[in-house]
This record gives C-alpha cells, sequence and structure tokens, in this order.
C-alpha cells in the first residue's frame, strides 16, 4: 500500500523523494543530530526497487576559537517490508469495518442511475473498499466507520431518504478492553421515481396549496417535485415530509399506455383556487383529446388536461396511464380509493414519445459508471438506463449535477434540429482524458 510506520503505530502515506518521507527518515536519525546544527537535507536518486533510501545531509558545528566547520555526508536507509493493519485485513477477507446499504423499493432505478453519477462526480466512491449491487440497491464496503457516515451524510443530502444504523460486536480483548465492531448503516429512498403518477393525501394535498390528489412526479433529486397536470401548480416534498404523509406511484413504468393526440388547445387562463401555490412556468396548461394507440379502429377516445402543451401538436405520440375506467378499474390505492370519481380524471399524460431508435443513434454523449460487482444482469435494466438518458436530453437542471463526456465515436452534428427530440448541447459535454501512466511518472517511466 505504499505506507511507512511511524513509530509507535502510525502509517502514513509517503511518496518517493517528498517532504513527507524526508521528515520521517530525518526522525529516525535525530538523537545523532543532536549536537550539530542541520543545514540541508535532499535526496540522492536510487532506483526505485532497490529498497534503498539515499539523504545527502549538509551539518555545521562550531569549534576552537568560533570557527565553524561544515560538513557534508551520506544516509543510507534500508526499507523493510511490512504489512499494515488494514493490509492484515485485506488478506485475511476480514478488511470491512462499515457498509451502508442502500435500498429503493421501486421496480425503476431513475434515482440509482442519478445517484451514481452524483457519486461519480463528487468522488465519493475513492474511499470505497467494494461496491455490490443486489437486486434492488447497492453495498458500499469501508475500512472505518467515519467513512461510512460520511457517505450517508452525503446521500441524506441528495436524495429524499431515511437511515438507521446498528453494530455488531465481533471480538473483545478482556485485557485492553478494546472492542471491535462492524457498522451497518441502512439508507432507504423514497420509493418514487420521475414519470410516477402519485395521489397524495389529502392532509398533504391541502398542505401544499390545496393542490390536487392527483399528480405527476416531475424530477427527484434532494426533494420530490410535483405538478398537478389540471393546474400546473407545483411542489416540493422533502424526504421528511414524505415520511410523516407516504404516498406510492399509482402505476409501475410497464402499465403506461400510449396515446395518440387528436386534437389539443392550449388553456389562455385559469381561475386560480384559494391558497393556491407556485404555478411552473416552464410548463404550458392545455386540454387535448386522446386515443389509444391500440384502438385506433374504435371511436373511444378521452378528454384530459395536460401539463405538456408547449411540446405536443396533433399527431403526436405521448405516454399516459387511464386512471378512471368503469369497465377495468385498476387502482389498487388507500387515497385513490376514497376520492370521489369526479375528480379523479380519465387519463394523466406524462411525457412525450419520441423514437428511441433514432435517439440513440444520434447520442454523441456517454457517462461514467461505478465498477462494481453484479449479482446477475437484468435484463430490464439496458431499458431503463435509456430511459434516464432521455431524462437527461429533456431536463436540464438534471444535467447541471452530471459529468456529461464527449463519445468521440459518434460524429457531431448540428444542434439546431428544433424538430426532433431534445439534445444535449456540446457546451455543456466534458473531454473524456485517458492519461496514460508514462505521462504521470508512472514505474519505469521517464519523466
Amino acid at each position: 500500500c505504499h505506507r511507512y510506520l511511524q513509530p509507535p503505530g502510525t502509517w502514513i502515506q509517503c511518496a518517493l523523494e517528498s517532504r513527507e518521507l524526508l521528515a520521517l527518515c530525518l526522525k529516525k536519525i535525530k538523537a545523532a543530530l543532536s549536537k550539530v546544527r542541520l543545514i540541508d537535507a535532499g535526496f540522492i536518486w536510487t532506483e526505485p526497487h532497490s529498497k534503498r533510501l539515499k539523504l545527502k545531509l549538509t551539518v555545521q558545528k562550531e569549534v576552537i576559537n568560533g570557527a565553524i566547520l561544515q560538513q557534508a555526508f551520506v544516509v543510507e536507509y534500508i526499507v523493510q517490508s511490512q504489512m499494515c493493519d488494514d493490509c492484515h485485513r485485506i488478506e485475511a477477507k476480514d478488511f470491512w469495518k462499515a457498509v451502508v446499504q442502500v435500498r429503493q423499493k421501486t421496480l425503476h432505478k431513475k434515482t440509482f442511475f442519478y445517484l451514481e453519477q452524483l457519486i461519480l462526480k463528487h468522488r465519493l466512491h475513492h474511499n470505497t473498499l467494494r461496491i455490490k449491487e443486489i437486486h434492488d440497491g447497492l453495498d458500499f464496503y469501508y475500512s472505518s466507520k467515519q467513512q461510512a457516515q460520511k457517505m450517508v451524510d452525503f446521500l441524506q443530502c441528495t436524495v429524499p431518504s431515511r437511515s438507521k444504523s446498528s453494530q455488531r460486536l465481533i471480538s473483545h480483548d478482556i485485557h485492553s478492553n478494546v472492542y471491535n465492531y462492524k457498522s451497518t448503516f441502512s439508507v432507504e429512498i423514497v420509493p418514487i421515481c420521475k414519470d410516477n403518477v402519485v395521489c397524495l393525501s389529502p392532509k398533504l394535498a391541502q398542505s401544499l396549496g390545496n393542490m390536487s390528489q392527483i399528480c405527476v412526479c416531475i424530477r427527484v433529486t434532494s426533494t420530490i417535485r410535483l405538478i398537478d397536470p389540471s393546474t400546473l401548480q407545483i411542489a416540493e416534498i422533502d424526504g421528511n415530509t414524505y415520511w410523516r404523509h407516504p404516498f406510492n406511484s399509482l402505476f409501475h413504468p410497464k402499465q403506461l399506455e400510449e396515446f395518440i393526440i387528436i386534437d389539443i388547445n392550449k388553456v389562455q387562463e385559469k381561475k386560480k383556487v384559494a391558497g393556491a401555490g407556485a404555478i411552473s412556468n416552464k410548463h404550458t396548461l392545455a386540454e387535448a383529446w386522446v386515443q389509444k394507440t391500440s384502438e385506433l379502429n374504435t371511436d373511444h377516445q378521452y378528454f384530459c388536461s395536460t401539463h405538456l402543451g408547449h411540446i405536443l401538436n396533433p399527431g403526436d405520440l405521448v405516454l399516459g396511464s387511464v386512471l378512471f375506467d368503469l369497465a377495468n378499474c385498476n387502482l389498487n390505492d388507500e387515497f385513490a380509493n376514497k376520492m370521489n370519481p369526479h375528480h379523479i380524471p380519465d387519463v394523466v399524460l406524462i411525457k412525450k414519445n419520441y423514437d428511441r431508435t433514432k435517439r440513440q443513434r444520434r447520442r454523441n454523449w456517454k457517462l461514467k459508471e461505478l465498477e462494481r460487482d453484479r449479482e446477475g444482469a437484468d435484463t430490464d435494466d439496458e431499458r431503463q438506463y435509456q430511459d434516464f438518458l432521455e431524462d437527461l436530453e429533456e431536463d436540464e437542471a438534471i444535467r447541471k449535477n452530471v459529468n456529461i463526456y464527449r463519445n468521440a465515436d459518434v460524429p457531431v452534428e448540428s444542434d439546431t434540429d428544433d424538430d426532433g427530440p431534445p439534445r444535449i448541447s456540446l457546451a455543456e459535454m466534458l473531454e473524456d482524458l485517458h492519461i496514460s501512466e508514462d505521462a504521470t511518472g508512472g514505474e519505469g517511466a521517464t519523466m
């Protein structure tokens, strides 16, 4: 691990010919230098694999009649190999002292993909000993409890979550009264992802400015951002508020259906309800007639209000869900079942549906991923990852927190295509630098 022992039991990281290593070597001969004055000290180059360190020292001492004698000499050190405590634990396969278990009880991993990019950007993964991926979350292993606590604090600041901790006694030395514990931190992220249709409790909806109970989640960052598709009223819910008034998603992503816009009209002005909160300026309220693409041979159409009036036109395809259908009532939510049926919209439109194949072909950027152990590859993960990439293209607020790198394998095209799906401009991309070991003065390299 390239660390040196500083007696009695401290291991410090020292690079060759560094100031830290020089100070450590001088302490070894501190007693011999007590009767002279040290003027200069520096390393003499030696082969890195020779296990030898050479120091050239210059000392002075006052001799007879005030005369000062100066002399330079070389001190040679022999480096002896020894295992530190951390290396012992790694070799014994008992190397971790704390684990952070991050879980989210949802079928879509959009929030996890976003969290992964935040960890990469802030370099929180550098202190991890191992990252293990399981079916509903990630496990981060650390060599100390302090590093794990730092990760938990970061998670609570970046995603709405709650945590609890526990510890298990591994060993106890009765003579020195030393206890050896392994700590476990459990972090649960709210089970709400972007593009989920949710039903709020009446008390929570009223406290948010008399919002409708049926809302759409448009973003999950440090808070859950909701929008009322019938009034454009927005609200943000933090983790503490959510756990006091929990709610669930009404539909899974696989349950969304494709609709075609038959007719759409923008609502110029709508009366504001008493006590209403903030209104979104990035969305446009509209009323639309839609029809399922699977029912084009029938006359069955739906009327709904939508917050996507700024991007929808007649003939566009859009993903949505049927909430109230007397022939097939599929809601299984305690708050939705208690609502007045007249207050439940027939259809909630969630997002415009673009050609995914064309978007993948024109995508000239990429993201980095955490190196982790996977239990098994899920065929649905790739589809969910593509959904997350599309969300980045459509939401500028999320892109600000993510490092996006230019993909040199895809040719550069013009960014001024207004008819196609949203795209990320070249100005928002970073160059993916690959620094070789020779450039950094690695082993065997000439500087």
